[in-house]
């Protein structure tokens, strides 16, 4: 029985339980760029550790991927391809390798595992090819079994589509609820214990809708003391308000899984990122978003317009109380996204912030409307983008803007590009790809 392949997703009980297919081409990419004479590089030592990304040839992982590269990490990447292509891999090969080329630096060692990561038996193969090799410095756990080389994981796994969820609730709490249980099992068993989980600004809920910047002490999962905006102290304490929709919960219910976790065993770091609005692509125009399916989030869609295959651009709600009616969303750069990801990995490493559980807004802090960033992609694109104005989706909500300030202090991040580079970086990559498809033809 084969994992997850490139034709889509398998039925919710139709999981692999065969060694996943398996790339591993460090050697590749190097010599895509430098003859077998020239020893510009050295090769990473085999027994080098890794960071384990689940969900790493998505958007947002593919990213994080490259940055994490790019932050000098080996990294093993696991993805069903159900919302994403194996070429990704090469992508990054690309511009990993072009990146250690310039500085006259090693390439990290790159490896990725075809598989769902919901099949234990699975995860549990993959993870044996990382334990410690035997030597005198090798270290035992309690059972007896090696310790692994891989030092942390960072979790994209999950389904995203607000719609979708809404549609299907069962594919969404199967999949990221079931599914993240199963994966801190399997890790447990090889005592790793730093995680970086992709939460969400959706578990705000409700709160989104009060006008109000978004702070992470409006969702708790223990009780928490603050000092408010206007200096007065205040008490929350756990749950929720008014989510909207099947997504929302299962990110909320992801937390408050792992919070517990966290409590009941005092050797777990994890870091939940709620991200707000990510937009954009890598500034080379190689690597970009690239679902599969037809999108449900804003700029894919502006993208599907201004490329011909969609005759216009649905605009969700005109009648939210904002300046021009339209939502208003807190839209972060994805390699901003992606290097946040990069700064709580390191954060939790090297022990800045205490283990347990912590939260951590993502976003830039500022709002802006549907009709702005319409207008932003024309002024980059040099294209009237046709609009049609429709009712509200169910599930939206009418504001939500970060306060990224605790990111800023406890990780030391916080943006670095506007909605304006995004535009421009998304323009450059279709120019990039109408020249694949020319070279191609």
């Amino acid at each position: 029985m084969e994992p997850y392949s490139n034709s889509g997703s398998p039925s919710q009980d139709y999981l692999a339980s065969s060694p996943p297919s398996e790339l591993d081409t460090p050697s590749t990419a190097l010599s895509s760029f430098i003859d077998d004479g020239d020893h510009l590089f050295d090769l990473p030592p085999l027994d080098g550790h890794f960071i384990l990304v689940v969900g790493g040839l998505g958007y947002i992982g593919s990213h994080t991927s490259l940055e994490l590269l790019k932050a000098g990490y080996n990294i093993v990447i696991v993805d069903n391809l159900s919302n994403s292509y194996r070429s990704v891999f090469e992508r990054l090969e690309t511009l990993a390798g072009q990146y250690y080329q310039l500085r006259c630096q090693r390439l990290p060692l790159m490896k990725f595992h075809e598989a769902d990561y919901r099949d234990k038996a699975v995860m549990k193969s993959i993870l044996d090819e990382y334990v410690e090799l035997p030597n005198e410095h090798s270290r035992e756990l309690d059972d007896g079994h090696r310790a692994s080389r891989i030092d942390g994981v960072i979790h994209f796994a999950a389904y995203k589509s607000i719609q979708e969820s809404i549609q299907q609730p069962l594919k969404y709490y199967a999949n990221n609820v079931a599914g993240l249980v199963e994966l801190c099992s399997v890790l447990s068993c090889y005592d790793i214990k730093t995680l970086i989980f992709s939460s969400s600004a959706t578990v705000y809920g409700s709160i989104a809708n009060s006008g109000v910047p978004l702070r992470e002490e409006y969702c708790v999962h223990q009780p928490t003391s603050f000092i408010d905006c206007d200096g007065n102290a205040k008490t929350v304490l756990p749950g929720c308000t008014g989510l909207t929709n099947p997504y929302g919960r299962t990110k909320w219910m992801c937390e408050a899984i792992l919070a517990d976790l966290a409590l009941s065993d005092l050797e777990w770091t994890i870091v939940a990122l709620r991200y707000f609005n990510p937009v954009g692509c890598d500034e080379s125009g190689i690597l970009g978003e690239d679902p599969r399916g037809t999108p449900t989030n804003l700029m894919p869609i502006v993208v599907r317009v201004l490329t011909g295959l969609s005759p216009v651009l649905h605009v969700f709600g005109t009648d939210y109380s904002t300046p021009d009616g339209t939502a208003i969303r807190d839209f972060i750069h994805v390699t901003d996204l992606a290097r946040g990801h990069v700064a709580a990995l390191v954060a939790a490493s090297d022990n800045r912030i205490k283990r347990g559980f912590r939260t951590y807004n993502l976003g830039s802090g500022k709002g802006n409307s549907v009709l702005e960033v319409v207008a932003t992609m024309e002024s980059a694109s040099g294209t009237k983008i046709p609009i049609h104005t429709v009712k509200r989706r169910e599930g939206d909500v009418g504001i939500c803007v970060a306060v990224p300030t605790k990111a800023e202090r406890e990780l030391d991040w916080k943006t670095e590009k506007s909605i304006e580079s995004s535009c421009m970086d998304i323009c450059n990559a279709l120019k990039v790809a109408k020249l694949e498809t020319i070279h191609l033809g």
